[in-house]
């Protein structure tokens, strides 16, 4: 890891056998491939207590908490729960899971998807998506990546994050704090929102296969296994 680590969250060099990662604001939590999760850095909140987790299939790591989708489809949190952004406990049949700005979105089996949390933005209101296989939960705003390969958005439109309408042919989906990044099918990125710190200059990124967006920075990987990043590089991140 690398960056800002005042609070430890890019102690992880002891680390093994792990499977996914996820970066919170202050927080790094792992998924071992054991279905164990491990996570260091701030935890005023509780939001790394998560070393009872078992049987966990997916995390998700929000503003000052932690979501873990187990294998039976049920879902587990641990955190600052002030917008009940982790009242999870009921959820059942769910496929995806991801965290925002103190809201939790999560992708059914269905296609459809639901949202809990802070809803100042309407980013919650998502209840009318259907035909989506992919979630990303933004500062304020939520995307979907639907089956065709075009993209839907609702929530904080301040810096067009939310204007994804007319993309297409997208693979994969991330969302920063105010700027959305979309992975197309011949390996190039698209991107709107927020480029005070240049972080959506990605129109010359070629050969990417996964994506990746922070709140100040945005980082693709290419698929000969190198990295590439663009963005605020205040922390070395």
């Amino acid at each position: 890891a690398a960056g800002n680590n005042g609070d430890g969250q890019c102690n992880v060099e002891g680390w093994a056998n792990i499977i996914a990662v996820d970066a919170g604001d202050n927080h790094t939590i792992g998924l071992k491939s054991d279905g164990t999760v491990v996570a260091v850095g701030d935890n005023e909140y509780g939001q790394c207590d998560v070393g009872n987790w078992s049987d966990i299939i997916a995390i998700a790591a929000g503003y000052e908490y932690t979501v873990g989708l187990k294998s039976n489809g049920t879902v587990v949190a641990v955190g600052e729960n002030t917008f009940n952004n982790c009242d999870v406990n009921n959820w059942t049949d769910i496929n995806a899971i991801s965290t925002g700005g103190y809201h939790t979105v999560r992708l059914k089996s269905d296609g459809t998807v639901v949202a809990t949390g802070k809803n100042m933005f309407d980013q919650c209101e998502v209840s009318t998506w259907e035909n989506i296989v992919s979630i990303a939960a933004g500062g304020y705003f939520t995307i979907g990546l639907k089956s065709d390969g075009t993209v839907i958005a609702d929530g904080n439109n301040s810096d067009g994050q939310c204007d994804v309408l007319d993309w297409k042919y997208i693979l994969e989906i991330a969302a920063g704090n105010n700027h959305t990044i979309g992975l197309k099918s011949d390996g190039t990125v698209v991107s709107t929102g927020n480029n005070a710190d240049r972080k959506c200059d990605v129109s010359d990124w070629n050969d990417i296969v996964a994506i990746a967006a922070g709140s100040f920075h945005t980082v693709g990987l290419k698929s000969d296994g190198t990295v590439i990043a663009v963005g605020s590089n205040s922390d070395g991140q």
